[in-house]
């Protein structure tokens, strides 16, 4: 059993290994630290991730918003132009913004790791850990209106992004209406499978409605009870959020976000003998954007009165 002197010496060398290359991440090394973050139990890891190599990048899109099929013409007989279908066509534009996450990582954290895997896996878990939570906070919460909070107005986040009019929830309380009227806020044309589409609350917004169903004197009001099985509201998964505030929900399909981080990823390091931890600061850029604002909606005002 090696003593703290032993440890700490093996630390160093450890912590070392990371900031090899002028402490940028290795390509490996960066898809695996993205790996983790989205192994992360957040939206983070609901979302679409594009792996970017560089600040900037550009992603198209292609869709029909109408029916496109008509009945075929007699033979040797063109489609007439008025039927003819053209494609909606659009670009998505990434553009990355720096941001940081920070690790203090304790002696004694080491004492009880270092013998039994790798020290680098530790810190990367645990700097993992952190940057999924600080990821999901803006990636729901973020807004460049903000004044008093630099992380968070650094980019719109998804309560921001919607391009619909904000749904005032404040009359339904946690009752299956409040998804309902979510759905039915919905454009007709998003609808087509409900079954990859999510509603996003906060904890206490599901739980709530959770205990709703567990009232009810059939097997679902059992099961609600006694097990953690994922709950629906009219056929969409309800999926909590721990950064979700506590007003708002909204419902999209989860693809629909696009979360874009750029894989050269910086890691550097400190040691504070005086407070015996390590100090590992991570350093990325990414940026988040809707594909289509249309297909979010955005609920206000939940549970802040409760019908009678």
């Amino acid at each position: 059993m090696p003593d703290n002197r032993e440890i700490v010496q093996k630390a160093d060398i450890a912590v070392s290994n990371l900031v090899a290359d002028g402490g940028y991440l290795n390509p490996e090394q960066s898809d695996k630290f993205i790996d983790l973050v989205i192994d992360e139990p957040t939206l983070i890891n609901k979302v679409r991730t594009v792996r970017m190599s560089s600040p900037q990048r550009k992603i198209e899109k292609i869709g029909f918003a109408n029916r496109i099929l008509n009945a075929a013409p007699s033979s040797g007989t063109a489609l007439e132009e008025a039927k003819r279908s053209k494609p909606d066509l659009g670009m998505i534009e990434l553009n990355t913004k720096e941001i940081i996450a920070e690790v203090w990582i304790p002696y004694d954290v080491l004492e009880d790791n270092i013998e039994k895997e790798s020290l680098e896996s530790t810190i990367m878990r645990h700097i993992a850990m952190r940057s999924a939570l600080d990821l999901e906070e803006l990636l729901i919460q973020g807004d460049v209106s903000i004044t008093d909070d630099d992380y968070l107005a650094l980019m719109d986040g998804v309560l921001k992004m919607s391009t619909n009019s904000l749904l005032d929830c404040v009359d339904l309380g946690y009752a299956a209406k409040l998804w309902k009227s979510l759905i039915s806020a919905m454009p007709t044309k998003y609808l087509r499978n409900l079954a990859q589409m999510g509603f996003y609350s906060p904890y206490q917004t599901e739980h709530e409605y959770r205990d709703a169903l567990a009232t009810r004197t059939t097997g679902l009001g059992d099961a609600t009870i006694t097990g953690r099985q994922p709950v629906y509201g009219f056929g969409v998964q309800i999926k909590p959020c721990a950064l979700m505030p506590q007003e708002n929900v909204f419902f999209t399909y989860p693809k629909n976000i696009i979360w874009g981080i750029q894989r050269q990823i910086m890691i550097e390091t400190d040691k504070d003998i005086r407070r015996r931890v390590y100090i590992i600061v991570l350093t990325m850029r990414m940026d988040i954007k809707a594909e289509t604002g249309d297909a979010i909606i955005v609920g206000e005002n939940v549970g802040t009165v409760t019908p009678g």
